[in-house]
């Protein structure tokens, strides 16, 4: 199909934003774990500039003066960092805590809401993620892609069987997220033997919206990149949401077997080559 061009000069400002953003510029991605305390820092320096300035979280150890965001996991955990070889800078992390870091740590993170009881008892090797982020330049392009397939490559060779973690949708009001909460429960809930669920008194329900008056294409819509970057790599979520007002997020938990992982991840792979 040919698409007919726009007015000249409108689709000269097209054409030539379209160069600058794509054509003038392509970044040669790299994906490594950190090994030093400057790796850490630049990690935090990026969730900071996301976190803190981007989303307006907050935390008892982010450090306002050096704008890192930082908390008490970080000692325990490894750091996944995408770097941006054109300029030396990390542009993508992901934070890994595996059950020795989470030991150490006292706990997993995620287990300040949620009850991880099934998946710490199901015997599975587990591996939570967690503060992942990309810088605004970089989302929705190749990037992304570079730092999945590095997880799945540690995953293969750390043997992890479950990844898991909790992915936030911005805001805490309820009612403005009503939908895409509705759809992960009816469609994306997790099986009973690996169904988490979230702490809170009450428990905050996700099942808002009855699944015959849902509107599911409308409701993908509004659903996070990665939440639904996880859904296509086979993830399923656990009952109930959590809303951290730290961080003003509304929180789900999300649950991989990574078998499943894999194949999905191996077929987008093929359709992208």
């Amino acid at each position: 199909m040919v698409l007919a061009r726009p007015a000249c000069a409108a689709y000269k400002r097209f054409h030539a934003d379209f160069q600058a953003k794509h054509l003038m510029s392509t970044p040669q991605f790299s994906v490594r774990l950190a090994d030093c305390e400057a790796d850490i820092l630049a990690a935090q320096r990026l969730r900071y500039q996301v976190f803190v300035s981007e989303l307006g979280a907050d935390g008892p150890l982010v450090d306002h003066q050096n704008k890192l965001e930082r908390d008490s996991f970080d000692v325990h955990s490894k750091h996944l960092l995408l770097i941006d070889e054109t300029s030396a800078q990390v542009v993508g992390v992901y934070r890994l805590l595996d059950a020795e870091g989470a030991k150490a740590a006292g706990q997993f993170y995620s287990e300040s809401e949620y009850d991880l009881s099934l998946l710490k008892a199901s015997k599975r090797k587990l591996l939570e993620l967690g503060r992942s982020c990309l810088h605004p330049d970089y989302r929705g392009g190749t990037g992304v892609f570079a730092l999945w397939s590095a997880l799945a490559a540690y995953v293969a060779e750390q043997g992890v069987e479950l990844l898991f973690g909790v992915a936030s949708f911005h805001g805490a009001d309820i009612k403005k997220l009503a939908a895409p909460l509705s759809l992960l429960h009816h469609r994306h809930l997790a099986p009973e033997n690996l169904r988490v669920t979230a702490l809170g008194d009450p428990q905050q329900p996700m099942d808002l919206i009855s699944e015959l008056k849902l509107d599911r294409k409308a409701a993908m819509l509004e659903m996070p990149a990665l939440i639904k970057a996880y859904l296509r790599l086979g993830g399923v979520v656990g009952e109930g949401a959590y809303i951290d007002h730290a961080f003003n997020t509304t929180d789900v938990c999300l649950v991989l077997d990574t078998e499943v992982m894999n194949s999905k991840h191996r077929k987008l792979y093929e359709r992208r080559v």
